[in-house]
């Protein structure tokens, strides 16, 4: 059940954005820890060596990649955050994170087959891609949580505005972003579980 917020008849659910955008962080991490792993095993064509060292490259480049991309847009669309209203209802972090991970689930499984395919031509490199996308996520989430303590609020999109996989919280059908107080929901700045209840 949403806290902070009553639920009422034309309420509209709402997402926390950090959370939506942590939800990939530890599916995507494991995966391509795990997948790194067993990639580490094989000799693949370039040997191990070269491999490792180019997963270490294209895990570099993809936390870069993912943590900053469209940055512009979550500012633009945080610095326009309404209040939310009093019929909106607030989603669990749970919910969200469900959401999300359900939607992806055929991707993420995709994407774990292709990093272990990828070890037989080039060792581990896959796999340490796909930790590199995850620790982007992560990092993208600890900003976005940095920038909630900064304006002592939380922000929250439109659980329908959200993709049909329910992700892509700055996408172009997001118009714009809801915010509540910082102990609104269960959720941490950032994304992250809260370490204990707050009353709101």
């Amino acid at each position: 059940m949403a806290r902070g917020v009553r639920e009422a008849r034309g309420g509209r659910g709402l997402a926390r954005v950090a959370v939506v955008v942590r939800a990939g962080a530890a599916p995507l991490w494991w995966a391509g820890v795990f997948a790194a792993g067993v990639g580490v095993l094989v000799p693949g064509i370039t040997g191990r060596r070269i491999g490792v060292l180019a997963g270490a490259a294209l895990f570099i480049v993809a936390a870069a990649v993912v943590s900053y991309a469209r940055r512009r847009r979550y500012t633009a669309l945080a610095r326009s955050a309404a209040r939310a209203g009093k019929h909106d209802v607030l989603q669990d972090r749970a919910v969200s994170v469900r959401n999300w991970r359900r939607g992806h689930r055929w991707w993420l499984l995709l994407a774990f087959v292709a990093a272990l395919a990828s070890a037989f031509a080039v060792p581990a490199a896959g796999g340490m891609l796909l930790a590199g996308c995850g620790t982007g996520l992560r990092l993208k989430a600890a900003w976005l949580g940095r920038r909630e303590r900064a304006e002592d609020g939380l922000l929250w999109v439109r659980v329908d505005w959200l993709a049909a996989n329910g992700g892509r919280p700055a996408g172009k059908a997001v118009k714009a972003y809801r915010s509540t107080g910082i102990a609104a929901g269960d959720a941490a700045p950032g994304g992250a579980r809260r370490r204990t209840a707050a009353l709101v």
